[in-house]
């Protein structure tokens, strides 16, 4: 028997719950959870915001535990271990993309707490091929975020090469922003932080930002065009990307990993005469969470978190609802 925390429906608080997990498959493993980090998404699920929640809903898709039981197929994992859960649980490891190792692209892939029971809970019963090894020098608390939205800002930078002959800005100083500017900064970039908030300099410049530009302050946006490399947009508010686009310098990428509450508009020109791009990222593949484990790691990279024991989980939610969290909520058994 589990004990979890689900919404009943759309838009309830969470209420104590318990169920008998699926039995053991070969590739499982059981993880006995000692944290779980709040993510908006989680908010989008209670919701059913997406219009895919299943109820009762059991959150939580940024585990922290230690292995409590092994499938008879399970041999990177032993009973004792510390490990880490995710967004995804699952691929078909049979298509194009499985195959090239970008599990995070496969049609048939699943979410942790999607048509399955997340991380809200005493334990969990998941597939070992998406559980990943903690570095002993991670303490558990810092890492759940790191699994969800750490991952999130890492997987772009490395895709666009991102090192010390690169100038990054980062748009937005939250969740997601926070970590992405100290990604960015340990890999050697310039970091520029852009925020509509002036308060948060201070802060953004002790994640690793060496400047610091207010977003609402259009005679200095404009004297930075062509500057970039690479925009990293962490938010989901709309803004005109018009002006950012033109920030970037000739094959520079405007890469967005917030969802945006509205259609991006861009002009095509700029796109044409600069070989600029824009895209869009999720998560990242199995290899690249185990290397960004190992980086933060290495490099002292961690979340700035709040932390919650399990049962005060509205309360959490109310004040991630609110944005009064500063920047990522952490549940703790």
């Amino acid at each position: 028997m589990i004990r979890s925390y689900a919404a009943k429906s759309a838009k309830q608080s969470l209420q104590p719950f318990e169920y008998d997990p699926e039995a053991l498959g070969p590739w499982d493993i059981e993880v006995k959870i000692s944290h779980c980090g709040l993510c908006h998404s989680d908010l989008h699920l209670i919701d059913n915001d997406w219009n895919i929640s299943q109820y009762p809903l059991v959150p939580g898709h940024e585990i922290v535990g230690t292995v409590s039981a092994v499938g008879s197929n399970v041999r990177n994992l032993n009973v004792g271990q510390r490990v880490g859960i995710g967004w995804q649980r699952s691929s078909c490891f049979d298509c194009e993309w499985c195959k090239s190792g970008e599990e995070n692209l496969c049609a048939k892939q699943e979410a942790t707490c999607v048509g399955h029971k997340g991380g809200f809970a005493d334990s969990i019963r998941a597939d070992s091929r998406f559980a990943f090894a903690i570095p002993d020098q991670l303490p558990s608390e810092f890492v759940g975020p790191l699994l969800c939205g750490g991952i999130t800002v890492f997987s772009p930078l490395r895709s666009h090469h991102v090192d010390a002959s690169k100038r990054v800005g980062i748009v937005g100083i939250g969740g997601l922003g926070h970590l992405a500017l100290q990604f960015a900064k340990a890999m050697g970039a310039r970091v520029t932080a852009f925020s509509s908030t002036p308060s948060k300099e201070e802060e953004a410049k002790k994640f690793g930002a060496d400047t610091f530009v207010s977003s609402t302050n259009l005679k200095e946006m404009k004297s930075l065009a062509g500057t970039f490399d690479l925009i990293l947009v962490t938010i989901s508010q709309p803004l005109d990307w018009s002006i950012y686009l033109n920030l970037l310098r000739p094959k520079g990428a405007l890469s967005f990993v917030g969802v945006q509450s509205q259609p991006v508009s861009l002009p095509v020109f700029p796109l044409i005469a600069g070989r600029k791009s824009i895209d869009g990222s999720n998560i990242g593949n199995r290899h690249e969470i185990e290397e960004m484990l190992k980086f933060a790691a290495e490099n002292n990279v961690k979340p700035q978190i709040e932390v919650f024991p399990m049962q005060e989980i509205n309360a959490a939610l109310e004040k991630l609802r609110k944005n009064q969290v500063r920047y990522r909520a952490v549940l703790k058994n």
